[in-house]
């Protein structure tokens, strides 16, 4: 600066350095928080350039089927077709993936662990996951060899594949090497493989390895029925790393029925999540008929800057 302070004008900067800026923020900052700071940062929310990954993993493990959807539709919708990544949990229907498909032109990494997609809508959109490179579909009870054969075809740069299950839901089942002869007859290029606790046959992992000679990975932690002789694998394949079928470690003493109402279905849904619903589409994060004298939404607090009594949701440090 000219007066040799240290003042850096963060306003005056380009909008994609903003959204890099901005990724390092929870959900609940970007939507609420940083649009109010001024004119600029609240343009590069309501633009792409936050929006090429949306990581909501967490989030969506706690909030209700119809908030997820509508938030999906409200994240995707602002990227613009710029999406590269998409991380979300809990998936409730065929027509949110079918959304989610509809905007996948330029989509690299695909994570819909515990989705409750099926077959019929796989097969009718796969065709648009093209560019995919990473997916996950781990805990997808619905699906099985035809989505996973018609993922492979339409997949062609698919390098890496999750497919691991819960315990409890492979648990007494038959064999399901119908799977890994889908993965080995339609994914011949992947590098990277996660079985964990599929009723996988030692044939079926054969049949996987002679078909993907690029493979590198390999995890079948929990396939009991995978019997594999460590010297035949370093002299067959000599690069690749095997995980399993044996478990060892913390990680896999956990109590999984311990665990399940944290991912079940919470009616505590945060009022932050539609803050930029309830002002419509066009962000108008200007009209004061939103907040009252204490700058408050209903249950939701903010703290604002600039001399304003608040700068964040109550607990929260200021916003710099």
């Amino acid at each position: 600066m000219e007066d040799g302070s240290d003042f850096r004008r963060w306003d005056d900067l380009i909008p994609d350095a903003l959204g890099l800026i901005f990724r390092h923020l929870s959900l609940e900052e970007v939507l609420t928080v940083v649009p109010r700071v001024c004119k600029s940062w609240n343009k590069a929310v309501k633009g792409p350039y936050c929006w090429q990954e949306i990581d909501i993993e967490s989030w969506s493990n706690c909030c209700a089927p119809e908030h997820l959807d509508r938030m999906l539709q409200m994240l995707i919708t602002r990227s613009s077709g710029s999406l590269r990544k998409l991380s979300v949990s809990g998936l409730q229907n065929d027509s949110i993936f079918s959304f989610i498909t509809q905007h996948a032109g330029s989509l690299q990494a695909l994570s819909l662990p515990r989705s409750e997609i099926s077959d019929s809508i796989v097969e009718q959109t796969a065709g648009r996951l093209s560019t995919v490179t990473y997916l996950d579909l781990s805990y997808c009870c619905k699906i099985g060899p035809c989505a996973l054969e018609t993922i492979g075809k339409h997949c062609k740069l698919l390098v890496e594949l999750c497919r691991n299950m819960h315990p409890l839901d492979t648990a007494g089942k038959s064999t399901q090497d119908d799977e890994a002869h889908a993965i080995a007859n339609s994914m011949p290029k992947l590098k990277r493989l996660e079985v964990a606790y599929q009723r996988i046959s030692t044939e079926g992992v054969l049949k996987i390895l002679s078909s993907c000679p690029e493979l590198e990975f390999l995890e079948l932690r929990g396939c009991w029925d995978v019997k594999l002789d460590d010297k035949f694998l370093n002299e067959k394949f000599p690069k690749l790393k095997v995980l399993g079928p044996l478990v060892k470690g913390y990680y896999e003493m956990i109590d999984w029925d311990d665990c399940s109402e944290y991912y079940s279905d919470s009616s505590d849904y945060p009022a932050w999540a539609f803050l930029a619903e309830e002002m419509g589409e066009e962000g108008d994060f200007e009209n004061e008929e939103f907040w009252d004298d204490e700058g408050r939404i209903g249950d939701l607090e903010f703290r604002f800057f600039e001399g304003l009594e608040d700068a964040g949701f109550f607990g929260w440090p200021p916003s710099p």
